[in-house]
């Protein structure tokens, strides 16, 4: 019989299911601290930096190569 659905679960079963299984994953998270957290950002910038220095300067040769060529 099509159309029938025996046995199945409803949507908001599984909405709570999953919320239940978010609530206890970020149970389990160890979060940093302010002092970690602030390390942490300090790296992230540090490495975004030099990655747009490196792209930069990539970018430089490689105008000047291309503008040399034609």
């Amino acid at each position: 019989m099509a159309g029938t659905n025996t046995g199945s679960v409803s949507t908001k079963d599984k909405m709570s299911t999953y919320f239940r299984g978010v609530r206890s994953e970020l149970k389990k998270v160890i979060w940093p601290d302010r002092k970690e957290l602030m390390n942490y950002t300090g790296v992230v910038i540090f490495i975004s930096v030099l990655v747009a220095i490196i792209v930069y300067i990539l970018d430089l040769i490689l105008g000047g190569v291309l503008s040399f060529i034609i």
